[in-house]
């Protein structure tokens, strides 16, 4: 998979995409990520990439001319249905495992990070194919969110995780959450793990995880449990 952002801020991507999966995707060459400064694509001595918004009102917006220029620039094929354009913001759908799931069989994702007040809405109109949002918060910048999208969707790119820890991750399994999970010492400070997981049965292990795996969905989320009629 071929990844492009476009962002005031490169530089704060620079941790997160050098340590742990992402690093290890990126070093079996299941994923190419590749910052792009959006101000390269100002027209002016001042590299300008906002402005006041018509109308009055505080802040500056996002102009969508340098966007414009960015996406000919990295995407000039981008309307094919094997690669999408998103723009990360706080009034977009909110992010999922399932929209995690159906981007990593992408071979192409260009993620515009936002920052300021917004973005002038003819980006919107015109220029992406959908708006993702990661909660009902607002953060200085769409960097972070950024991030973890691709952290999200890079691990279930095949090959960089194996299929069994997928598989039995907190919404992998129809909206539930985790069993629990345990390992040694088996008794510490007479807090003991749970004899079945200790028995040898895989049949009863399975077992016993399933109905954990309801149990701390029914404390935790319960609004998951009403969205699977559980």
């Amino acid at each position: 998979m071929k990844i492009d952002i476009i962002t005031l801020f490169p530089g704060m991507f620079a941790g997160p995409f050098n340590d742990s999966i992402v690093k290890i995707a990126k070093e079996k060459k299941l994923v190419k990520i590749k910052m792009h400064n959006l101000r390269k694509w100002a027209k002016d001595k001042h590299k300008t990439v906002d402005d006041r918004p018509y109308g009055g009102g505080k802040g500056m917006v996002l102009m969508v001319e340098p966007i414009f220029e960015a996406l000919k620039a990295i995407a000039p094929k981008a309307k094919t249905h094997q690669t999408k354009t998103i723009l990360l913001s706080p009034q977009g759908k909110t992010f999922t495992q399932e929209k995690a799931k159906e981007l990593a069989k992408l071979d192409h994702l260009v993620l515009i990070a936002g920052h300021y007040e917004g973005f002038d809405e003819r980006i919107r109109e015109n220029l992406i194919d959908e708006e993702i949002s990661i909660g009902d918060y607002v953060l200085t910048g769409g960097e972070l969110p950024t991030m973890t999208v691709i952290d999200a969707i890079v691990r279930l790119i095949p090959g960089v995780l194996d299929k069994e820890a997928k598989e039995n991750e907190s919404f992998s399994k129809k909206d539930l959450l985790d069993y629990p999970q345990y390992t040694r010492p088996s008794d510490f400070k007479d807090w003991k793990v749970p004899e079945i997981l200790l028995s040898g049965n895989h049949a009863e292990i399975k077992k016993w995880r399933k109905e954990k795996s309801i149990e701390k969905t029914k404390k935790a989320r319960p609004d998951l449990i009403k969205k699977t009629n559980r």
